[in-house]
Formats: C-alpha cells, structure tokens, sequence
C-alpha cells in the first residue's frame, strides 16, 4: 500500500529514516495540529504501514527488521540506561557472552572500566568497541556476516560458541511477545542466540519497552529460561508474572520504575 497523502509519504520516509517518529515534532515540522499527525499515523497504521507507540509511531514489523541504523536511534536513551545498568551486574574477572543488537552494545559500551573480562560474540560491533581495552581480551565467533549489522551467523558460530562454558550470558531480541517467547527474524541469528542462552550459567536479556510492542517470526527462547530481565518499564502483568513465577529478576531503569521499586523476582 502506498501512503495517502504527500505529507503522509513525507512522515513514512522518516519513520523509515529514523525508526520511530513522534507526534509533536512532526506537528512542528509540517506546521499542523497534533490531531492532524494523529489521523495522519493512524492511516498509516491502517494501512499496516506503521505501529503505534506512546507519542508517535514506529515502522510496521514482523516479517522485516529495522535497519540498523534506525534501529540505534529508536529508544537511544533507554538502552544507554538499560546498558549501564547490565554492566553493574558483571563482576571482574569473569566471562561472558554478548549477541547481536543495538541494545547489547549498550552494554559493552558500559564496559569498557572492568577489568580481566574474557567476552566472546558474534558481534563486530562490540568486538571493535571492546578490543583496544588492555583488560578485555575479545573472541569474535567466525562465520559470515551479516552486512546490514556486523553480526556474525550460521554454523561456524554455533560451534565456537558451543566450546566455552561462560558466567553470563548478555542477550537482546527483536520483540517480546505476551506469552513470554523471545523473537527474531533471521532464524541463523537465532540459533547462535540459542547456542549462546544453553552456555552460560547466567542469562541477563536486555530490552527496551518497545519489544513487546513489535513482533517476529522466530522464536529464540522463553523468558523462564533468563535469569535476569533489564527494561527501562515492564508495564505487562502478563510477563511480570511469568517473571516472578520462575525467578526471573526484573531491574527497571526508568526513573518512575526505580522510585516505585518495581524489581521483582531472584536476587541476581
């Protein structure tokens, strides 16, 4: 389907361009009510171009993944938060896995001050983040790469990743749906996911709101299989839920979340 209008064009190329846009800077921008950007987005969403989200609009998924970049600017602060605070939960000296995702690099980002860290991934990205630091010492899974991220997928990665056994493992997904099962979209991607959630004693899955706003078409694991769950606000009761009944800690980085408390679950 094609958009309806040339300012409805206008605000798809950008979700496109920006992965998310919002209500009151496309008013600004196109000089009209909030209202009128509201009917503009719902149109959209019509038309399964767009989904809605608090303030504005993200681009439609399920089959097809952001791109990259897009995907980086979408919740930029959130993850940054939600990095940090997965950071604090790995010791020194100790050893980890890291997958693919934007907000994963958040966390290796927040890295960079430990110390003795053995990191595997399949990630170039936070390969190329981590490896100047003299302390960590880097292991990139082989295999081919995936060349609209810098991830590294198929087989070759799945074997290498089968051969440690590490104290923590730092996931991120594409979507999270009600029921508790952790998607994605590209099923090589999944399976290093997989090899990397059997190897390690801890896994701690990284993700913003958003995630449980969005869907994709396949399945990585199930949240009673984490062990630690870092959001910026779990709002479902459903997953708060699955959460509790099988110990999953749930660390919630929004301000609002952290002055009520919400951190539910084992200790991690």
């Amino acid at each position: 389907m094609q958009p309806a209008t040339p300012r409805q064009a206008d605000i798809l190329a950008a979700a496109r361009a920006q992965g998310r846009v919002s209500v009151d800077d496309l008013a600004a921008r196109f000089e009209v009510t909030p209202q009128t950007i509201r009917k503009d987005l719902n149109d959209l969403c019509d038309q399964r171009l767009l989904n809605r989200v608090h303030g504005g609009a993200i681009l439609a998924s399920g089959v097809d993944n952001l791109a990259y970049e897009a995907r980086r600017l979408i919740a930029a602060d959130e993850k940054r938060a939600i990095g940090a605070a997965a950071a604090r939960l790995i010791a020194n000296q100790s050893s980890l896995f890291i997958n693919i995702g934007t907000t994963t690099e958040e966390v290796a980002r927040a890295l960079s001050t430990h110390e003795d860290l053995l990191v595997i991934t399949n990630n170039l990205n936070v390969a190329m983040m981590l490896y100047p630091y003299p302390r960590i010492e880097v292991i990139v899974a082989g295999g081919p790469v995936r060349r609209g991220d810098g991830a590294v997928i198929g087989a070759a990665a799945v074997d290498l990743i089968r051969q440690f056994k590490v104290d923590t493992a730092v996931i991120g997904v594409s979507a999270i749906d009600e029921d508790g099962s952790l998607l994605d979209f590209d099923y090589r991607e999944v399976r290093v996911s997989q090899a990397i959630i059997e190897n390690a004693r801890r896994v701690v899955l990284v993700a913003d709101r958003l995630k449980l706003e969005r869907t994709a078409p396949v399945r990585i694991a199930h949240l009673s299989q984490l062990q630690v769950f870092v959001t910026d606000r779990l709002s479902s009761p459903r997953l708060r839920d699955i959460c509790a009944t099988h110990g999953v800690t749930v660390i919630e980085t929004a301000a609002g979340a952290m002055e009520a408390g919400l951190h539910h679950g084992a200790n991690p």
